[in-house]
């Protein structure tokens, strides 16, 4: 199905309901409109689709991330099954923000391995590629038996503290498993390295042990894939005031802020939290110090070379 004449059909995009702005920006970005498609739900809860324009032979761009609630994902599903059923030439699954992604082992007897389950059924919808953006870990590409494209966040979020010329610059990973993402911020801000040695009593649960690293007079950059709880972010920003921090900013790449993450940051020390806009974040999880930055032009491109059969690996440096 994929290899009819990509080259002359037109690239679709179709925008599920999860980040409406993302994909009206994206789609801004590329100076082509929505496709117009028809989402609402039965009496009952179910979902409803039905794509409005003609798709035969199309290159279609799916844009939807799968953070709770779960309706998300199943929105992603029945639209590219839509697509599929109708005669779509390609379908790709631009997602933004891959949900059920931590859930990716078994660390205990008899619990499911969520994120490859996902990704299965995301591929037996229908979908003939994924476009995606910071996987909670890198090894979820293979999850998929289908092509992924894994973009990073990094860029952006490099430019906007390049601009902002941070006084002897820190990268601080607030864990081990952050520790090469902050050494990929260090080197770009020709910064140093920190290490914050964290133990989890239980789940979203973040006490900090240790340090590792010169902090003291310095500003600092907390770095991490997502901030949800923001237990680990909170806790960091103290440690790292506590030892004489001059400033301390926060970024992630996806802003779940999930149950007391808001209120944890707002009463916190840091100077300002950045995050991108991944994940659509309501008025009421916004608060003074946190920037949101946008990644539709990083997808655009990404939507444009995928279309033209262009290599995407220029968009991760």
């Amino acid at each position: 199905m994929a290899d009819i004449s990509l080259s002359s059909s037109k690239i679709l995009l179709i925008a599920g309901t999860a980040n409406r702005p993302l994909a009206e920006e994206l789609a801004q970005e590329l100076g082509q409109p929505l496709c117009e498609v028809t989402i609402r739900r039965f009496a009952d809860g179910e979902i409803f689709v039905k794509i409005d324009e003609n798709v035969r032979g199309q290159d279609v761009f799916i844009i939807q991330p799968t953070n709770t609630p779960a309706e998300n994902l199943l929105e992603l599903l029945i639209l590219t099954d839509a697509a599929k059923r109708a005669s779509a030439a390609r379908i790709t699954a631009v997602i933004p923000y891959f949900g059920y992604g931590r859930q990716d082992r078994k660390d205990q007897p008899r619990v499911a391995i969520s994120a490859k389950l996902m990704a299965n059924i995301i591929a037996t919808a229908g979908a003939d590629r994924v476009l995606g953006l910071d996987f909670h870990q890198h090894q979820l590409q293979g999850f998929f038996d289908i092509p992924v494209d894994h973009l990073y966040a990094a860029p952006v979020l490099v430019q906007h503290y390049r601009e902002k010329r941070l006084h002897e610059p820190v990268i601080v990973a607030p864990d081990v498993g952050a520790a090469k993402m902050a050494r990929g911020f260090a080197k770009r801000l020709d910064g140093t390295l920190a290490i914050i040695d964290k133990r989890r009593p239980s789940a979203n649960i973040a006490e900090v042990v240790n340090v590792v690293g010169e902090v003291e007079g310095r500003d600092c950059l907390l770095v991490d894939d997502m901030i949800d709880t923001a237990g680990t972010m909170s806790e960091g920003i103290g440690a790292l005031k506590r030892l004489g921090a001059r400033k301390v900013y926060c970024c992630a790449s996806h802003a779940v802020l999930s149950g007391p993450a808001v209120d944890r940051l707002a009463a916190s020390e840091v100077t300002e939290v950045a995050v991108t806009n991944t994940i659509a974040i309501p008025d009421d999880r916004k608060f003074d110090r946190l920037k949101i930055l946008s990644v539709a032009p990083l997808f655009a491109k990404a939507i444009r070379f995928t279309h033209s059969d262009q290599s995407v690996s220029s968009l991760f440096g």
